[in-house]
C-alpha cells in the first residue's frame, strides 16, 4: 500500500504542478496585457484547488492511473490532464486576436520553463547523480509532465493553446473559421488523441510525441548546462 501512494504521488504532483502554473501563466499574461478578470475571478492563485477541472483534472488522469496500475507491467508511464480554464476578456486587449495568441503562448512557455528549471537543479558528480533516486525520478516525471503538457497543448485545435494562437496569427478571414472549432475542439483532441487510436491502432500524435521528447529533453539538459544518456533522463 505504500508502494502505491508512493508512486502514486510521484506520478500526481508533477501533473498537478504542470497544470496549475500553466492556468497562472495564462492569468499573469492576460493582467500584463491589461485584463483583470482572472485577477477579479481569483484565478491569479497557485492553488490546484481553484484550477480543478472535473474531467481534465479529475476524470482523465483518474482512468490513465487507474488503467496503467491495472494492466501489465503495473506501473505508471504517463499521466496527462487540464485545469479549468482562466477566463480573459480579450476586448480589453488594445488587439484583441494577437493579444490572445500572447496569453495562449504564455502556458506551454510555463511549461518549458519549469522542464528547465528541473533540468538546472540536477546536479550531477563526475557525470552521476548525487541526489537521491527518488528525487532524480520526480525531477524527470515533472520534466516530462511539462514537457508533454507544453507540447500538446501546442496542438493547432482550439481550445487547446496552439488553436489561439493559429486564429492569432491567421488570416483574418481563415481565423474566424478556425475559431468556430472552439465549440467542438476538445472533442475532436479526445477522438484523435485518446478514442480513435484505441480503437484502430493508429496513434499519430503518441508517435510524434515518441520521437519528439528524447529531442526535448537533450535539448532542454542541453540549456541547463547538462547531458543525458537517453529520454528517461538518465544523466552521464
Amino acid at each position: 500500500m505504500t508502494y502505491l501512494v508512493f508512486n502514486l504521488a510521484l506520478a500526481v504532483v508533477p501533473v498537478i504542478l504542470a497544470i496549475t502554473l500553466h492556468e497562472a501563466a495564462h492569468g499573469y499574461a492576460a493582467l500584463a496585457l491589461g485584463d483583470t478578470t482572472a485577477r477579479d475571478a481569483g484565478r491569479l492563485s497557485l492553488n490546484p484547488i481553484k484550477h480543478i477541472d472535473r474531467v481534465g483534472t479529475i476524470i482523465l488522469p483518474g482512468i490513465l492511473l487507474i488503467s496503467q496500475l491495472v494492466l501489465p507491467p503495473h506501473k505508471i508511464f504517463f499521466m496527462f490532464g487540464w485545469a479549468k480554464p482562466v477566463p480573459v476578456s480579450a476586448w480589453k486587449f488594445r488587439d484583441p486576436r494577437r493579444g490572445m495568441a500572447l496569453v495562449a503562448t504564455a502556458g506551454p512557455l510555463m511549461n518549458f520553463f519549469l522542464a528547465w528549471l528541473a533540468a538546472l537543479v540536477m546536479p550531477v558528480s563526475e557525470g552521476h547523480a548525487v541526489w537521491e533516486p527518488v528525487v532524480q525520478q520526480f525531477l524527470i516525471y515533472f520534466m516530462l509532465s511539462n514537457i508533454v503538457l507544453g507540447l500538446f497543448n501546442l496542438l493547432p485545435i482550439p481550445p487547446l493553446d496552439g488553436g489561439r494562437i493559429a486564429v492569432g496569427v491567421l488570416p483574418l478571414q481563415i481565423a474566424r473559421v478556425w475559431a468556430r472549432l472552439e465549440r467542438v475542439g476538445i472533442i475532436v483532441v479526445l477522438l484523435a488523441v485518446f478514442i480513435l487510436p484505441r480503437l484502430l491502432g493508429i496513434d499519430p500524435v503518441g508517435e510524434a510525441l515518441n520521437h519528439i521528447l528524447p529531442w526535448a529533453f537533450r535539448t532542454i539538459f542541453w540549456l541547463a548546462g547538462q547531458d543525458i544518456d537517453g529520454p528517461d533522463g538518465t544523466l552521464r
